[in-house]
């Protein structure tokens, strides 16, 4: 638990870095804007990006700045939210069959391993081949995405039960069942939302990245097509900070779902 003087030191601590990314920020700007790059500066300064969030002015399809960033965000959020939520879904399962039956552990972790270490860019087009779709394909890449860290972290969770709890739960003739409810589920709780805190951005950024590649529209596409001026270049910086936003907003939820669900973890806050 945290002493109001060390709240203090680290909310100076991240102003001051905050100030000083700003200050980098503008100074590169200006820069940047003494070239003279056509037809537009690639890096303009921040009060120019919060005046173009504001900007009433039409950049494509009788659409504003902000309104294509917000509607093609729903895209992608829809896309990330479902295959974050099936991730979830398979991720928790096959770190139940691990745990339950070892012959399962040792079977699936090596293609875990294997999954985990294929790069996004990579596995964008085999998915999109076997899938044969280019929504169900960003689907199924931010599952992947988010069952392993959640296989991963859960499994740990039940193997970090202490051999006295496990001793203690046969001494009372507990079943399987109970063994399940009363102890490894509870105590795998942290390490279940530590996956889901590490695998809530990267479902984000993944469909983000895959947008960039198959069109389709999505935060990745319009980010391609402005870095590309085929709109306004604004178009661009404002996904770079509507997704750093839905990152760490995704991030905290997950703290904040945590904090509902477990006790413990209330109780340390």
């Amino acid at each position: 638990m945290k002493t109001p003087n060390a709240k203090k030191t680290s909310g100076f601590v991240t102003l001051v870095w905050g100030l000083g990314l700003v200050a980098l920020w503008e100074i590169g700007a200006t820069i940047v804007a003494n070239t003279k790059r056509t037809p537009q500066n690639v890096l303009p300064h921040l009060y120019q990006i919060i005046e173009s969030v504001f900007s009433t002015a039409m950049v494509s399809n009788k659409q504003t700045a902000l309104q294509i960033v917000m509607s093609n965000a729903g895209i992608t959020l829809y896309r990330a939210g479902i295959g974050f939520l099936i991730g979830i879904a398979v991720g928790f399962a096959l770190a139940l069959l691990m745990r339950m039956f070892l012959p399962v552990e040792k079977t699936a972790f090596p293609y875990l391993m294997m999954i985990q270490m294929i790069p996004i860019l990579g596995m964008a087009p085999i998915v999109l081949a076997i899938t044969k779709d280019i929504n169900k394909s960003r689907i199924v890449i931010a599952a992947i995405l988010t069952f392993y860290p959640v296989a991963t972290n859960t499994l740990a969770g039940f193997k970090s039960v202490e051999r006295e709890k496990h001793e203690l739960m046969h001494s009372i003739a507990a079943s399987k069942l109970q063994l399940y409810t009363k102890l490894l589920l509870p105590s795998c709780v942290p390490y279940f939302f530590t996956g889901l805190k590490i695998s809530a951005p990267m479902a984000i950024t993944a469909s983000i990245l895959v947008d960039t590649l198959q069109g389709g529209g999505g935060l990745g596409c319009m980010l391609s097509q402005s870095l590309k001026h085929a709109m306004s270049i604004y178009v661009f910086w404002q996904i770079v900070f509507v997704s750093a936003i839905v990152g760490v907003l995704s991030y905290q939820l997950m703290v904040l779902l945590e904090k509902l669900v477990s006790p413990y973890e209330r109780a340390k806050a």
